[in-house]
């Protein structure tokens, strides 16, 4: 356990006849630290569990034959999210996703149902609902699910091939399906 000690200390004067000039000048506050042997155990189970949620987090990943599906027949209670920035997003998109970039992705997250929907455009996602992101080549998307994880979110996947990989199976580029 960690205990602190305040101790108030003033400059030592020389000599007596400065004694009154002692009063005048500032006091200094000095802390002293000392560190228990013995930890207290609710203390310790506390900072692991705090280490714990800092800990970085690494959804399920899901591959190109597991997305596919999905985009061939989307549905309400799942959505496919783009976390790419909106100038990358013009080069196309996976069918049925949404666009979400990273950089709003957590103060969004945030936001009421109605601000949500009036800022991106979709109804916000509820906690429990699956949840694919989706980048250019997966790791902004393993970010957007280590934000999400953070936000109380539960049913999270990335789709770690992403963009690059969808194209190149797809044998699409910038012809390839947008979505709204």
């Amino acid at each position: 356990m960690l205990r602190t000690a305040l101790f108030n200390t003033t400059r030592h004067a020389a000599r007596p006849t400065l004694l009154a000039r002692q009063a005048a000048r500032p006091t200094y506050q000095i802390f002293a630290r000392y560190e228990s042997s013995k930890a207290n155990d609710a203390l310790k189970a506390a900072r692991k569990a705090k280490d714990k949620l800092q800990k970085d987090w690494q959804g399920p990943v899901l591959t190109y034959e597991q997305v596919k599906p999905s985009t061939l027949s989307p549905s309400a209670d799942a959505y496919l999210i783009d976390v790419r920035e909106p100038d990358e997003v013009m080069q196309g998109s996976i069918p049925s996703s949404v666009n979400l970039p990273l950089s709003v992705l957590a103060n969004s997250f945030h936001l009421s149902p109605q601000a949500f929907k009036a800022q991106h455009g979709f109804e916000k996602p509820g906690k429990h609902q699956e949840v694919v992101f989706y980048c250019r080549s997966g790791m902004r998307s393993a970010s957007a699910c280590d934000i999400a994880k953070r936000n109380g979110y539960e049913n999270i996947f990335n789709y770690e091939g992403s963009w690059l990989d969808w194209t190149s199976r797809e044998g699409g580029g910038k012809g390839s399906t947008t979505s709204s």
